[in-house]
């Protein structure tokens, strides 16, 4: 399944997508479910993994290649960006926690039911 979640700058959870089939790329995802149109119009910048480059707009990926063929500058970069995006993968890891979720096997509607059910528990959880 392809559920994209969107996290303030704290890794707090705060959105996350309908499910769609996992063989959906993430950046087809996005546009799909109007986030990337969504966060240039709220001049919302978004720290994003490899999987969104071309997307444009605020959403921000680190450089592509091998680290040894990064120019300093470059690898700085990257260096910074994982560091914002360390909490983004902190919060997916929470998600990942629930084991309903990594061993589901049906429909895509049931699966955003679900999640959104797990996303609920864990805000009421977590406050």
């Amino acid at each position: 399944m392809n559920v994209q979640v969107i996290t303030d700058p704290a890794g707090r959870l705060l959105w996350a997508s309908p499910a769609l089939p996992g063989a959906v790329h993430d950046i087809r995802a996005a546009r799909t479910h109007g986030i990337i149109d969504a966060l240039e119009e709220a001049a919302a910048e978004c720290w994003a993994d490899k999987g969104y480059s071309g997307a444009g707009g605020t959403v921000r990926v680190p450089y592509q290649g091998r680290w040894e063929t990064l120019s300093t500058g470059q690898q700085a970069v990257n260096r910074s960006h994982a560091k914002i995006r360390a909490l983004v993968e902190q919060a997916m890891a929470t998600l990942n926690t629930w084991r309903l979720l990594r061993k589901l096997q049906c429909s895509t509607t049931r699966i955003t039911s679900l999640v959104q059910a797990v996303f609920t528990l864990h805000l009421t959880c977590s406050n």
